[in-house]
């Protein structure tokens, strides 16, 4: 929706209050390679997105905070007073959670109306929970002063839904989303957040980012479940060697002490992590040479981990990888996010993309009976006031 449209969608859902209407964006997020390595205190290697979230606000003089979206028809009002996690206030508990985080701070604020309306797919693993959170943050930050450099927001943002939605994420969706910059990947430590900017020069390529559209019920177990896994594999390891999580390790170390570890499955997420870890590295050294070739073997053998030593691909996912390995024009294509559904991501040769889309939608269709839908990414700018 344009902007213009959205201050009018804003007037018609709040009615014409005094004041001026104020736009803040903040995008989706796509991991090009590095998965499930964050909250191991490993490397990864986002991009921001072209599209993600709009917010229109406006201040009110009470305390009264009213949240509506063009893309849900539930809106929540809620007093400064009385922000507490609301189960039947879905989506409205992520900017609620921001607000929280800001009161702890002691920011001092005031009421407003906001008008969320986003353009990521809901449920594809592209950070719709992230980019609101940082929409919310930039635009609390802005109206009220709060003189927050972005880091801090970023870090504020993870906490909210870390303490307040109770999602155990880490620091990498909230980092992409508000640090992000056009035409830039992020080589970020997930442990000490040193980061630094890396273009993404894909030459005569393309991002395609392709969604499932599968429903990602198993999502939260098993995610909970794999940091369990990974939390015991430090803990063995520790009897030998002075680690605090799994990105600690280089290849050599973790070959030589593996055999600590008695479970054959804990072993298997183990060397997930830490063989990801090393290719993250690799990737960002490749694309920096403009090797994309390098670059797209990296991902394919990042997907291949992730479904044989991680197990969190899935059969929609899987299908969607190995159509668009099948065809050719494509450099490497991989899952993205937390797996079990969402998206993949794939570099495809600029002449092939209209072919690659039509061959793997129609060959994700036939074996799964779902219709994949495809977007052209465009690597943009982080979270800011528009």
């Amino acid at each position: 929706m344009e902007i213009q449209e959205l201050k009018v969608r804003f007037v018609e859902v709040f009615g014409d209050t005094e004041g001026e209407l104020e736009v803040f964006h903040a995008p989706g997020r796509v991991n090009l390679i590095g998965e499930h390595t964050d909250y191991n205190g490993g490397y990864v290697f986002p991009c921001a997105l072209s599209f993600g979230t709009y917010a229109v606000a406006k201040k009110r003089s009470d305390s009264m905070i009213r949240f509506a979206s063009t893309n849900f028809d539930l809106q929540v009002s809620v007093t400064l007073e009385d922000i507490t996690y609301v189960q039947e206030h879905d989506w409205t508990n992520y900017p609620k959670g921001v607000i929280a985080m800001f009161q702890e701070k002691g920011c001092e604020l005031r009421g407003f109306d906001v008008l969320f309306d986003g353009n990521i797919p809901n449920g594809a693993g592209l950070s719709s929970s992230a980019s609101i959170e940082l929409v919310t943050a930039v635009l609390i930050n802005e109206l009220y002063g709060c003189n927050m450099e972005m880091i801090d927001l970023v870090k504020l943002s993870q906490r909210a839904e870390n303490v307040f939605a109770g999602v155990n994420c880490g620091i990498m969706d909230q980092f992409a989303v508000g640090m992000g910059k056009k035409d830039q990947a992020m080589f970020l430590n997930c442990n000490t957040l040193e980061y630094q900017y890396t273009p993404v020069v894909l030459k005569d390529a393309k991002l395609v980012i392709a969604n499932t559209n599968k429903r990602r019920g198993l999502l939260d177990s098993k995610y909970n479940e794999r940091r369990a896994e990974c939390e015991n594999a430090v803990q063995v390891l520790q009897q030998k060697l002075n680690i605090t999580a799994l990105g600690d390790l280089d290849v050599d170390t973790f070959e030589q002490h593996k055999y600590l570890i008695e479970s054959e499955v804990i072993q298997k997420r183990a060397a997930h992590v830490v063989y990801e870890n090393q290719r993250v590295k690799e990737a960002v050294f490749k694309l920096s040479q403009g090797d994309i070739l390098g670059f797209g073997k990296l991902m394919d053998e990042s997907h291949i981990s992730l479904r044989d030593l991680y197990e969190v691909t899935g059969k929609e996912l899987d299908a969607l990888v190995e159509a668009a390995w099948a065809v050719e024009g494509t450099i490497g294509a991989r899952m993205t996010g937390a797996g079990f559904g969402g998206c993949t991501v794939s570099i495809v040769k600029e002449e092939a993309v209209e072919h690659f889309i039509h061959q793997v939608g129609e060959q994700y269709k036939n074996k799964t009976g779902l219709t994949a839908e495809f977007y052209i990414a465009e690597v943009g700018d982080g979270a800011k006031r528009v």
